[in-house]
């Protein structure tokens, strides 16, 4: 009854954010649109928006169809996986890639109503575009909850219901199935910003390099080719990538913690007198549903907050928009011990005053730390603080020192969120499982805690999404009213708004970036029972064919009993001392082959069942130590992959923006009379360009996060994968906190200069300035926000094939 109320409870708030999201749409389109100029250059937009979107879908439709087929075969043809991945695959691309469309057709409406209510007043142009940012917000956490509550629904009510009790599944089961649903919202995500992130940045590249610093337009002037493309390229890149990347950090934390709940509730020792484990289980299994539902109705209160008058400073913008991430974080607060009270079992050793659970500390832990992070990215991409203006003072000195500058500060800032999500990491460990950290049986639950973490970190994502949302709608705000020539007023404030659009978007990725390390350790944690499952398809595929009860030898690592129709897999435990003459003699056993008593004997006392395994069994069991060179070889590849990837899509930015360039150039030498407007640009052809580019660019980097993790685990075996996730995660958060807050520094620092520092606009300063924000471009929008999705996509992929490495890896089949 208590599980029925929770999922009542995520659907009813899954409502309450869609329907909130169509008002705030609503309220949107009925704004005024601005002048007839506005209107136009807004349909452009919308045109090219659309046109990108759709071309991208359908490459990304084919890869999905070879996708799925390939998981059909896996599920249906082998029994690795269960037979319900490849159609959650499918849906999972599907929602993911309709959060990011919504998003888009909502920014590009939003641009020039956001410029039109900045004629009147600061504070209506914030109310637009933030609130059109909230449709976006709202819209992912609704439809992330809905799909998993849906998902919930079908496996463990629907399934029984019509398949009968014998199709039933566990709720071990249940939770490793619905963890790999997020494969697909994570591919569909990595394709998104990769490709949107190439479009936009080759735009951006391209209008910047010739336009601004060769030719000294203005931003966003009419006269360059490459502007609407640019104003494409961010609805495209930092909306519907970034709806899409969202999204599956948000289902992924949810389906993540609630795996980590069922595994820490599997065993007798944690459990209250008289509770059950299947009880246990469920309640653990929806708390973080509950926490999100919760944490929907708190971001809607909170977008209510956001309000403020006509001060320009960013400081001021800043203190509006925290106003009502506060108020969603202490609703959160609040709700988070409740839930935990009514939900989570009152295990011994774990409560504070006898009553709150500490896992109720874990979900504080993850909001505290996502408030810290963006508090950091604030403070050193921010033009209102010293970082951002000391790196605008070096353009004085030229490009080359304010590139230098910007990698040095970049690198620089990396130390505070590392430490700030280790030190979350311990907590949210230690506060779950009572602070024991040396107890077996404890380990599971605080693993459990660092998930319910992540989930608490995102909890508030419809309102935190919406300050990030928020930043290329008030971008292209600006965008429309300089190619419309509206009163100087107008673009003050535009600028004000797109100025704390760079530090909200940057203090998003920050967050989207922390709540990735935290999923990613719990995927890591959730990984390990893909592989139990994985080990138990295997045990009953060869006890359902084999003719006689008794032990069966699957490898020399692994046994079954067949009992009947039922039967128990076992794993077998490296002997610490073993016998050279049992080894061999139990070595030449073959696989597949029934045991007899005096096989047994060989690996007496070495036996524990695959579903009571711990944790630390089978990081036992697959030697998962340094010493280990399968575990350091993944290690290697994990960081290796990381720098590859961001190689991969820097020169694809690189080769797109040549094209780019060559294309603006030309125009400006073929039609002389674009310089001094009496000639329209060809917007047009640079448009076509990006779209080619992106489609084309797009499929390399993100096949190497689908097939890297399959490859390595084949090779390598489990050990390998763990090694591969932990420096896939390890370097990849370390680089993405890099790249995304230097680029974020060296923007701010070109709109410092451009508010009349250091020379102003057209200054020499600000043309070293916008080389360097020219650099940070594909750092901070295609590079580093693309990074994280890569690291959950790889644990994803690695959940999701654990069954084919545990039985076909070349270790596996005794090889390597």
């Amino acid at each position: 009854m208590q599980a029925f109320l929770v999922w009542l409870m995520s659907i009813a708030a899954s409502f309450v954010a869609l329907f909130w999201a169509f008002r705030f749409y609503r309220e949107m389109m009925r704004a005024d649109e601005g002048t007839e100029a506005m209107r136009e250059i807004a349909e452009s937009v919308r045109v090219g928006a659309s046109a990108y979107l759709s071309q991208q879908y359908k490459v990304v439709t084919f890869v999905f169809v070879v996708v799925t087929g390939l998981l059909a075969v896996a599920s249906l043809g082998m029994n690795v996986l269960s037979a319900w991945v490849p159609i959650a695959f499918l849906t999972g691309g599907l929602f993911s890639g309709l959060c990011g469309w919504f998003g888009m057709k909502t920014a590009t409406q939003a641009s020039s109503r956001t410029a039109a209510g900045a004629r009147v007043s600061l504070n209506e142009g914030l109310q637009v575009a933030f609130r059109s940012g909230a449709v976006m917000g709202l819209t992912v956490v609704g439809m992330g909850l809905l799909y998993i509550a849906l998902w919930f629904a079908v496996l463990y009510w629907l399934v029984p219901m019509f398949g009968g009790d014998d199709a039933a599944l566990t709720l071990p089961q249940i939770s490793v199935t619905m963890l790999s649903f997020g494969m697909g919202a994570s591919a569909q995500a990595l394709f998104a910003r990769v490709g949107g992130g190439i479009f936009t940045k080759a735009a951006d590249v391209g209008a910047d390099l010739v336009g601004k610093v060769e030719q000294s337009l203005a931003e966003d002037s009419p006269r360059n080719p490459a502007t609407i493309a640019d104003n494409v390229g961010d609805n495209v890149g930092d909306v519907a990538g970034m709806g899409a990347d969202l999204y599956e950090s948000y289902s992924g934390s949810i389906l993540a913690a609630s795996a980590l709940g069922v595994a820490a509730m599997s065993g007798p020792h944690l459990l209250p007198e008289g509770m059950e484990t299947t009880s246990a289980q469920l309640s653990a299994m929806m708390l973080p549903l509950a926490i999100a539902s919760v944490g929907i109705v708190a971001s809607v209160a909170g977008i209510y907050a956001v309000r403020t008058d006509d001060q320009l400073s960013q400081k001021a913008l800043l203190a509006a928009l925290a106003r009502g991430v506060n108020r969603s974080s202490w609703i959160v607060v609040i709700a988070s011990v409740l839930l935990a009270i009514v939900l989570m079992p009152a295990i011994p050793g774990t409560l504070w005053f006898g009553l709150v659970p500490g896992i109720a500390a874990s979900v504080i832990v993850g909001l505290l730390a996502g408030w810290a992070i963006g508090y950091w990215t604030e403070r050193v991409t921010s033009d209102e603080y010293s970082t951002t203006q000391n790196l605008a003072g070096q353009a004085e000195t030229g490009a080359a020192t304010i590139i230098i500058g910007g990698v040095a500060d970049g690198m620089m800032s990396v130390w505070f969120p590392v430490l700030i999500v280790s030190v979350s990491m311990l907590l949210a460990f230690g506060f779950a499982n009572g602070g024991d950290f040396n107890d077996v049986h404890r380990f599971s639950l605080g693993l459990y805690g660092v998930g319910i973490a992540a989930v608490g970190m995102l909890s508030t994502l419809g309102i935190t999404l919406a300050t990030d949302a928020y930043g290329p709608i008030a971008d292209n705000a600006g965008g429309n009213a300089e190619m419309a020539e509206l009163e100087p007023v107008v673009r003050q404030r535009t600028d004000a708004l797109d100025s704390l659009g760079n530090t909200t978007a940057a203090t998003g990725k920050g967050f989207a970036i922390g709540s990735a390390a935290l999923t990613a350790l719990a995927l890591l944690a959730a990984y390990v029972e893909g592989v139990r499952d994985g080990f138990v398809r295997w045990g009953d595929d060869v006890a359902h064919t084999a003719s006689t009860d008794g032990f069966i030898k699957l490898s020399d690592t692994l046994v079954v009993e067949r009992s009947g129709e039922q039967s128990q897999t076992y794993l077998v435990m490296p002997a610490r001392e073993p016998r050279p003459e049992q080894l061999e003699q139990w070595r030449n056993i073959a696989g597949g082959s029934p045991m007899s008593e005096q096989d047994r004997v060989l690996v007496s006392g070495l036996t524990v069942p695959v579903d009571e395994a711990t944790l630390k069994d089978f990081l036992n069991y697959f030697d998962t130590t340094l010493m280990n060179p399968r575990v350091l070889v993944g290690l290697f590849l994990g960081s290796m992959s990381t720098f590859l990837f961001c190689a991969m899509t820097m020169k694809s930015v690189g080769r797109a923006a040549e094209g780019m360039v060559i294309e603006v150039r030309r125009q400006f030498t073929e039609n002389p009379g674009i310089l001094d407007g009496s000639v329209k640009p060809d917007y047009q052809s640079p448009i076509a360009i990006s779209t080619r580019a992106a489609q084309r660019e797009m499929i390399l980097p993100s096949l190497l996060g689908l097939l890297l993790p399959i490859g390595a685990g084949l090779l390598l075996g489990v050990g390998g994968v763990l090694g591969l996730l932990t420096g896939c995660l390890t370097s990849g958060f370390c680089l993405a906190v890099f790249m995304a807050n230097s680029g974020g520094m060296w923007d701010n620092a070109k709109k410092y200069i451009e508010a009349g520092n250091h020379g102003g606009k057209g200054s020499p300063s600000h043309k070293a300035a916008v080389v360097g924000d020219t650099v940070g471009d594909p750092f901070k929008d295609t590079s580093g926000p693309s990074l994280n999705i890569l690291i959950k996509l790889m644990s994803m992929v690695s959940v999701v094939v654990a069954g084919l490495i545990v039985r076909y890896s070349l270790v596996a089949l005794g090889v390597f």
